[in-house]
C-alpha cells in the first residue's frame, strides 16, 4: 500500500526504484502475475535505473523459476551481474527468501554448467532482449559465453564460498576463458577441503597434462581410478577443448599400453581397463583401438560378456573389422559356444585369413585344437549337406569352403584337414588340383584309408574301376559316412559299374571263406547300388558268417520293405533269413511270424530252408514254446495258427497234444 501512495505522488524521483519495492512485495504475496508487470516496466523504462533493474531481473528470474522456465531465469541473473555483481549479491541476500534461496542457487549451478557445455544451443547462445529498441535493451546484447558464466559462478561462490559445485563451475569457466592457473588454484583449493571429490580430480588431471606436469597428472588420474568413478568425465568433456580431450585421450591411451607391457596381474589389467575407459570417454564414446585392448584386457579378468559388448561396439561401427570378429570369436571359444565361435571366425577369415591365422596359432595348443576341431566339422557338415541335396546356387558357400580348408591346412598339418582341403577341391570341379594336393601331401601311394579313397575316386574319373573298388572297400568297412560322402563325386553309372565290380569280388572272397575282406566289398556294392536288395542280401549273408546278428537283420529289415514286385519265392527266402537272424538274436516269437509268412508264401522253399538250417525239429520246439505261451495266455486263435503252422514242419506229438488241448478248451467257440 505504501508503495503505492509513493507511486500515486506527482513525484517521480524514485518511480523505478518503487516499482520493484512493489513488484517483490507481490511475488511474496503470490500474485506473480501482478509482480511480473512491474518488473517488465522496470526493465522496459527509457531511463533504466541500474540498481532498480538488478532488482527486477532478479524478482523476474524468481517468477521464471516457478514458470520452468530454468534458462530465462539463468539469463536474468547474468544480466544482472553484467550491470553489478555487487548489487545483485546485495538483492538476493535482501529480497529472496531463505526458502527459494536454495532452489535458486541450484538451478543458476545447473544451468550455468549446460551453458559451458553448449546443450542449450549448439555453437553457442546469443539471446537479444528487442521487444523495443529503448530501455535496457538499447545497451545490452547479452551472449552467454564463458565470461557471463563465470560472472554467474562469481556470484553463486559469494553467496556459498563453501558449495564445491560452484567453486567447479567457476573453474570450468575459467578454463574456457583461458584462465588455467586460475582454474588450477580454484580447483586445488577445493581439492584441499576434500581430497576425494572425483569431479575435481579429474579436472586437476587434465590441468596437469595441458601444463605438461605429466607425472602429477598420472597420479590425480590413479587417486581418480582408486575412488571408481569415471562417470565424472562424461560432464567434463562437453568442457574441454577438442585439442585437450586428445590430449587425454593420447595420455590414457600410451599409460594403459605401458601398465600391459609390464605386468599382467589382475590389478595391473584392471588399471590399465580404467586407463582405456578414459581414452574411450576422452575419444567420445568411440575408440577402435582401446575398444579392442579393452575387450581383449576383459577377457583376461574372465568377464567374457563384457569383453563381447566392446567387440559389438567396434563392430557396430565397422562389421568388417577383422580384429574384432576375431576376438569375439574367441571369447565365444572360450565361453565353449561352437556356433556363435564358428561364425564369427569365419567371417573374420574371409575378411583377412592372413591376420587370423597367425592369432589362432598363438592360442594354447588344447584351443587351437578346439578352434580346428569345430571349423573342420562346421566345413565338413556344411559341404556333406551341399553335396547331398546338389544345391547348385553354392558357389558362394564353396568358396568359404576353399578358405576355411586352407586356412586349416596352415593352421595344423593333420592330415584330416588336407582331406577336407580335398574334398573341397574335388566339389569345386578342380579335380587335377585336387590329385595334385593328395600326391603331395601324402604321396602316390597314401598308407592313410581316407586318402587312399580318394585317390580312387579320382582315378575313376580315368574309368579305372576294378582299381578304385579296393582301396574303397576299405574305407567301408572303416567309415560307411565317408565313403557315401565320396560317392556323391562319382557318376550314377560309374557307381553302377563300381557296384557290380564290388559284388562280384566280395563273391570270390566269400568262396574263399575271407568274409572280413568280403564284408568291405559288399559294404561299397550296397551304398553304390543306393541299398539295392540284391545286394543288401549278400551283405546280410557275409554278416552272419562273421555272427554279426544285428547288422544282418538290418540288411534284411530294409530288403523286406522293399518288398513289392517280388516273387512269392523270393519273398518267402527272405523271411526265412529274417527268421533265421531273429533266432539268433533269441527274439523267437518275431521269428516264428517270419517262418509263418514264408511258409505261407512258399511252403516247399520254406520247408527246404528250414531243413538246411535251422533245421525241422529245433524250430518245431521253438514254434511249440509259442504256441504254448499263446495258449497260456487265453489267445487260443493265435496259438492254434503258431500249432497248425508248426505241424506243417514236422509232426511232432508235443505240437499234435496241444492241438488236442486247444480243441478241448475251445469246444465253446469256433476258431477255425
Amino acid at each position: 500500500d505504501l508503495c503505492e501512495q509513493l507511486l500515486a505522488a506527482e513525484q517521480n524521483t524514485y518511480h523505478n526504484t518503487l516499482l520493484a519495492l512493489r513488484g517483490f512485495c507481490s511475488l511474496h504475496a503470490q500474485d506473480h502475475h501482478k509482480a511480473l508487470q512491474d518488473f517488465q516496466r522496470v526493465i522496459e523504462h527509457d531511463s533504466p535505473h541500474p540498481n532498480s533493474c538488478i532488482k527486477a531481473l532478479c524478482g523476474r528470474g524468481l517468477i521464471r523459476i516457478s514458470g520452468g522456465s530454468n534458462y530465462l531465469t539463468a539469463l536474468d541473473y547474468i544480466t544482472a551481474c553484467q550491470l553489478k555483481l555487487d548489487e545483485t549479491i546485495f538483492t538476493i541476500k535482501s529480497y529472496v527468501p531463505w526458502n527459494q534461496r536454495g532452489l535458486l542457487l541450484k538451478v543458476l549451478q545447473e544451468e550455468g554448467q549446460m551453458m559451458l557445455q553448449k546443450k542449450r544451443y549448439p555453437g553457442g547462445s546469443s539471446v537479444s532482449f528487442q521487444k523495443k529498441q529503448t530501455g535496457l535493451c538499447t545497451f545490452l546484447t547479452l551472449k552467454v559465453d564463458a565470461p557471463g558464466v563465470f560472472q554467474l559462478a562469481s556470484l553463486l561462490v559469494e553467496l556459498d564460498s563453501s558449495d564445491e559445485a560452484s567453486q567447479i563451475l567457476c573453474a570450468d569457466a575459467l578454463y574456457q576463458m583461458g584462465r588455467g592457473e586460475e582454474a588450477h588454484k580454484m580447483l586445488s583449493l577445493a581439492l584441499s577441503k576434500n581430497p576425494q571429490r572425483a569431479p575435481v580430480l579429474a579436472r586437476l588431471a587434465l590441468l596437469q597434462l595441458k601444463r605438461g606436469f605429466v607425472y602429477d597428472g598420472n597420479q590425480l588420474l590413479k587417486r581418480l581410478i582408486r575412488i571408481g568413478d569415471s562417470s565424472c568425465l562424461l560432464p567434463i568433456l562437453d568442457i574441454f577443448q577438442d585439442e585437450d580431450r586428445k590430449l587425454l585421450q593420447s595420455h590414457c591411451r600410451w599409460r594403459a599400453l605401458a601398465i600391459l607391457k609390464g605386468k599382467q596381474e589382475g590389478a595391473a589389467i584392471r588399471e590399465a581397463i580404467a586407463h582405456l575407459s578414459f581414452a574411450i570417454l576422452a575419444a567420445g564414446g568411440y575408440a577402435e583401438d582401446c575398444l579392442l585392448a579393452r575387450a581383449r584386457c576383459y577377457g583376461r579378468l574372465g568377464q567374457m560378456k563384457t569383453a563381447i559388448f566392446d567387440f559389438n561396439a567396434v563392430l557396430k561401427e565397422e562389421p568388417r573389422n577383422v580384429q574384432a570378429l576375431s576376438g569375439r570369436g574367441f571369447v565365444h571359444l572360450a565361453l565353449r559356444q561352437q556356433k556363435e565361435a564358428v561364425q564369427d571366425l569365419i567371417s573374420a577369415l574371409k575378411v583377412e585369413a592372413g591376420a587370423v591365422i597367425p592369432a589362432i596359432l598363438s592360442l594354447k595348443p588344447e584351443a587351437q585344437g578346439l578352434v580346428t576341431g569345430w571349423l573342420l566339422q562346421h566345413g565338413r557338415a556344411t559341404l556333406t549337406e551341399l553335396m547331398a541335396t546338389k544345391d547348385l546356387p553354392g558357389e558362394e558357400t564353396l568358396r568359404d569352403l576353399l578358405m576355411v580348408a586352407k586356412a586349416l591346412t596352415k593352421i595344423c598339418k593333420a592330415a584330416q584337414h588336407h582331406i577336407f582341403y580335398t574334398d573341397v577341391l574335388m566339389a569345386n570341379g578342380r579335380h587335377h588340383e585336387a590329385l595334385k594336393h593328395l600326391q603331395e601331401t601324402f604321396g602316390h601311394c597314401p598308407a592313410e584309408d581316407s586318402a587312399r579313397a580318394r585317390l580312387a575316386v579320382l582315378q575313376l574319373q580315368s574309368r579305372n574301376v576294378p582299381g578304385a573298388a579296393a582301396p574303397l572297400s576299405v574305407l567301408a568297412s572303416r567309415d560307411e559316412k565317408d565313403l557315401a560322402f565320396l560317392l556323391n563325386f562319382v557318376g550314377t553309372k560309374q557307381q553302377q559299374h563300381l557296384a557290380q565290380a564290388a559284388a562280384q569280388e566280395g563273391k570270390v572272397l566269400m568262396k574263399s571263406h575271407h568274409h572280413e575282406q568280403a564284408l568291405g566289398y559288399h559294404s561299397l556294392a550296397v551304398l553304390a547300388s543306393r541299398d539295392s536288395p540284391r545286394y543288401l542280401r549278400r551283405r546280410a549273408a557275409c554278416l552272419m558268417h562273421l555272427k554279426k546278428y544285428e547288422k544282418a537283420l538290418k540288411d534284411m529289415e530294409k530288403v523286406i520293405q522293399g518288398h513289392g514286385c517280388n516273387s512269392p519265392k523270393t519273398q518267402a527266402g527272405d523271411h526265412c533269413c529274417q527268421g533265421f537272424l531273429l533266432l539268433a538274436l533269441a527274439q523267437e516269437e518275431a521269428a516264428v511270424q517270419h517262418y509263418m509268412e514264408a511258409l505261407q508264401l512258399d511252403e516247399p522253399l520254406a520247408l527246404g530252408t528250414i531243413t538246411n538250417c535251422p533245421g525241422r525239429e529245433s524250430l518245431t520246439k521253438t514254434f511249440h514254446k509259442i504256441a504254448q505261451y499263446n495258449f497260456e495266455k487265453q489267445r487260443y486263435e493265435e496259438a492254434w495258427k503258431i500249432t497248425d503252422y508248426g505241424l506243417k514242419i514236422d509232426k511232432s506229438s508235443e505240437l499234435q497234444k496241444l492241438k488236442a488241448r486247444l480243441k478241448r478248451e475251445a469246444s465253446s467257440c469256433s476258431i477255425h
